[in-house]
């Protein structure tokens, strides 16, 4: 496994992190999530291969994937050499500062732990003023109770407005953004990737193989995941006989390599300078593929090969008000 610093901070991240979107009481978010047992399975083989960044969320599973994820680490790993992340925006409140300090404790005592690692804000809240949100988070900090803070899918201007608020207060800025990102999803490079690279904020992007179709040569699976991921259908599908083209691009490389079309994929994230992409593993073997592809260097013609296709797409991700209460399943295709 290699590694990096997280962003400015002292923080020592593995250059994968796994998403804990993938566990979770089954139902409760996501038909297709796993159980505790296999959550710990996947947990525990992470650790095993030298990762040691996770990345979790409040609203995860109805507080489930949290829970398994505290457990399983409680059981296969050490907690000081292990960096926990969770979510909070997907919560009555949003981003004021009540919701914040009632939230946070929350996740801390369903992971089992006094202090996250990486505290992420999920969305931009359009109805708390940033000096709010900010000032709420830098007291968390301030308390011990988080290390480092992060945001989440939003406009750059967003972005860079909390930044600027931080400064001019004296406050915790962000180390971290986990925005959408992969071959088939580059909006964010025209101006919130810009802003992070200015100000030393590491990226730790969702959604590195887009669901999965980067990993294969064909559109949809037939599996529970294929066939039950409205919210995957829905980021996706509109744009499908344009991406395929990129989708091809991938296989080709992949052959080129002789590796996995995933792996591909992933040496792009960190040929892109990316710090950490964010996998959603429900099987072993993805974790075993995803280390694999750390040892992939893409030439700058492999780059520029697999970018050639690309066209302009929808946003996926940052939006444009507050969802009504509730709703966490953004981009949903009914």
């Amino acid at each position: 496994m290699e590694y990096t610093k997280l962003g400015n901070t002292e923080i020592e991240i593995s250059k994968l992190c796994v998403g804990c979107m993938s566990f979770g009481k089954a139902g409760t978010m996501h038909d297709w999530t796993l159980n505790e047992e296999k959550s710990g399975e996947i947990i525990r083989h992470a650790l095993e291969l030298g990762i040691n960044f996770f990345d979790t969320a409040n609203g995860y599973s109805a507080g489930t994937s949290e829970e398994y994820l505290g457990r399983a680490i409680k059981s296969y790993g050490v907690r000081n050499q292990v960096v926990i992340a969770s979510k909070v925006y997907f919560n009555e409140g949003r981003l004021s500062k009540k919701a914040i300090m009632r939230e946070i404790e929350g996740s801390l005592r369903r992971l089992g732990t006094d202090y996250l690692d990486l505290y992420i804000i999920h969305r931009f809240d359009y109805d708390t003023p940033i000096e709010e949100t900010m000032e709420a988070l830098h007291e968390l900090v301030k308390q011990g109770k988080v290390r480092a803070l992060g945001a989440s899918a939003m406009y750059g201007y967003q972005f860079h407005n909390m930044q600027l608020a931080a400064r001019d207060h004296g406050w915790t800025l962000f180390s971290a953004m986990e925005n959408h990102y992969n071959l088939l999803y580059r909006e964010d490079e025209r101006e919130l990737i810009p802003i992070c690279r200015q100000m030393g904020v590491s990226l730790m992007p969702y959604s590195p193989l887009a669901a999965g179709h980067l990993a294969r040569a064909v559109w949809q699976l037939d599996s529970l995941r294929g066939q039950t991921d409205r919210v995957a259908r829905g980021k996706y599908d509109s744009m499908e006989q344009q991406d395929m083209r990129i989708v091809e691009h991938v296989h080709e490389l992949a052959k080129k390599y002789e590796c996995k079309m995933s792996q591909i994929a992933l040496a792009w994230q960190w040929a892109k300078g990316v710090a950490s992409p964010i996998i959603g593993a429900t099987r072993l073997k993805y974790l075993d593929e995803a280390a694999g592809a750390l040892a992939i260097r893409l030439k700058p013609e492999d780059v520029n090969y697999l970018e050639e296709c690309y066209v302009p797409h929808p946003i996926m991700g940052a939006i444009d008000k507050n969802p009504e209460q509730g709703v966490i399943l953004l981009d949903e295709k009914k």
